[in-house]
């Protein structure tokens, strides 16, 4: 199995000289099986350079792993190259939206808006599918089986685990550990805790064993009290869950918009040194674009 991050960054993309190492580009990960098919996890800018690779190998048929609907998790959608020749088929793969009343299909209906987007759905070339998911439910892709699990976000998030020929990756998309939203001398702190020791070890369960674990850890420990509520990890929470879970490897992705790579590589140093490696842990890696990953 392999995995390419095309985009890293979280909430905008960020272009420019203090981003080069690292890249710029929103969320964007291509997984390939051993039989070489072809997922796709989001489809933030980072979307766009990944289409250009694929020219070479068409006709192409992408599923399209959604975690959820904000922005940078899609706006490459519109600009995927194979959309607009015949014989490609994009299928993409998402949550339904209580509020909306609608399924996946509102991704791109909304973006190719006449007012936002040149060209309307009908006129691409390509058969676009849509698969609106439940959570905990598995669907197979090829040989590879994904189930997506709810996550936690200020929007209906998916977390997504693919397994294949006994390999395995679980996204978080972004997410944030479920804190408890009283004070521990509130009366209801102890039954909203059982609730949050729930879902963590749900979350915990759905990402055991992966050999290869990709993390929301846009801040450090200390800027998440002034984030708290926004729906994202951080370092510690990421290093916590791969060392539970048993994860093989740990990715930390949706690098923050305004930390340039050096201020990138000095946190993570500090958080390395935090959280020195045992015997047994899993490695960790800061995700950077244009690295592919295989196992």
């Amino acid at each position: 199995m392999k995995v390419k991050f095309w985009g890293v960054r979280g909430s905008i993309a960020s272009p420019g000289p203090s981003t080069m190492r690292y890249g710029g580009n929103t969320t964007c990960i291509e997984v390939r099986t051993d039989n070489n098919e072809l997922i796709i996890l989001d489809a933030g800018t980072g979307i766009f350079p990944l289409s250009q690779s694929l020219l070479g190998e068409l006709p192409v048929t992408a599923n399209v792993l959604i975690t959820h609907s904000h922005w940078d998790h899609i706006q490459g959608l519109p600009f995927f190259i194979p959309n607009f020749i015949p014989g490609n088929i994009l299928r993409l793969h998402g949550a339904f939206d209580p509020v909306s009343g609608k399924g996946v299909e509102q991704v791109m209906s909304v973006q190719l808006q006449y007012s936002y987007f040149p060209v309307r759905e009908a006129e691409m070339k390509a058969r676009i599918e849509y698969v609106t998911l439940t959570p905990n439910e598995s669907i197979q892709i090829g040989s590879a089986t994904v189930t997506p699990f709810m996550m936690n976000h200020p929007v209906i998030d998916f977390g997504y685990r693919i397994e294949a020929n006994g390999k395995s990756v679980f996204f978080t998309g972004d997410h944030e550990p479920p804190p408890n939203i009283y004070e521990p001398d509130d009366p209801e702190y102890a039954e909203y805790q059982s609730f949050v020791d729930a879902k963590t070890a749900d979350i915990l369960q759905a990402m055991a064993g992966v050999d290869v674990l990709i993390a929301d850890s846009s801040y450090t420990q200390a800027e998440y009290p002034t984030k708290k509520g926004w729906g994202h990890g951080t370092f510690h929470t990421s290093i916590a869950y791969a060392k539970q879970a048993r994860a093989k490897m740990l990715f930390c992705t949706h690098h923050e918009p305004t930390r340039s790579d050096d201020a990138l590589d000095k946190v993570f140093e500090h958080v390395l040194h935090e959280h020195p490696r045992q015997p047994g842990d899993p490695q960790y890696r800061l995700a950077r674009e244009g690295e592919c990953y295989e196992f």
